[in-house]
């Protein structure tokens, strides 16, 4: 659903049209905030170990983020563990935001004239177009992935990032939530996480969005999948689950 300024871009994706144009040499801060929204919520020890530099580098960048708003610092919960409780960190709504301009509202406007003019069906219509054109062109590289359902959700999520979606696939070994009537209950399976929903704003207030969002996931990946939780709906990720059952969760 982006709405590029430029009549060449116009109907490309976020990803698609930033795929044709140079790339932007990122630096180190640029690196950092990345990481976040990629990671988060995630301390800065983490972060250091990931960009390969040092702590003490990696907290000035995320103190000069949290200045300026794109940031925010949380406390993770201690587990196993004496001492303080770690630090982390997460994107605000405004990092969420950060670059598109004045893409939201106009995207806002966009998606409310066509709600008051044609309904609520015509909203659903575009968003299953929107994302069934999405699930398309990723088809080829998940089936590629092969049948397992978390070997899928990896390349999916390699997928979504680079369509600027932040996205990362992890391993959990007991399931987070409930087993479908008729069905037995998964031993584990897979969070696929998107750090950033370029579309969030939009997604906020037509839901239809993160639906449509989902039934693609569960099309391409061949299950069920829930989503727990989103960014449209005030969390600091979007997360879905993915069950793989008699899977043992990654070492990392």
């Amino acid at each position: 659903m982006q709405i590029a300024h430029d009549p060449a871009t116009a109907g490309r994706t976020h990803g698609e049209a930033a795929r044709q144009q140079p790339a932007r040499e990122q630096g180190p801060r640029d690196r950092v905030f990345a990481a976040v929204l990629e990671h988060g919520p995630v301390s800065a020890a983490s972060l250091a170990t990931r960009l390969g530099v040092t702590p003490a580098a990696v907290r000035r960048h995320l103190e000069a983020l949290v200045e300026d708003g794109l940031l925010e610092p949380r406390t993770a919960p201690v587990t196993g563990r004496r001492g303080r409780p770690a630090r982390v960190f997460v994107a605000t709504e405004r990092g969420q935001g950060a670059g598109r301009g004045d893409y939201d509202a106009f995207a806002v406007s966009a998606m409310d004239y066509l709600h008051e003019t044609l309904g609520d069906q015509a909203v659903r219509d575009f968003a299953e177009r929107r994302f069934g054109e999405l699930a398309s062109r990723y088809a080829p590289a998940v089936e590629a992935a092969g049948p397992d359902p978390r070997e899928r959700a990896k390349e999916l999520a390699r997928q979504l990032s680079a369509d600027g979606f932040a996205a990362s696939a992890r391993t959990v070994a007991v399931s987070p939530v409930a087993p479908r009537p008729g069905s037995a209950a998964p031993v584990g399976g897979v969070q696929l996480c998107q750090g950033h929903c370029p579309v969030h704003a939009v997604a906020a207030r037509y839901p239809q969005l993160c639906d449509a969002e989902t039934r693609a996931f569960s099309s391409l990946l061949g299950v069920h999948v829930q989503r727990l939780a989103t960014i449209a709906h005030g969390e600091h990720v979007c997360t879905t689950f993915v069950p793989t059952p008699n899977v043992r969760k990654d070492p990392s």
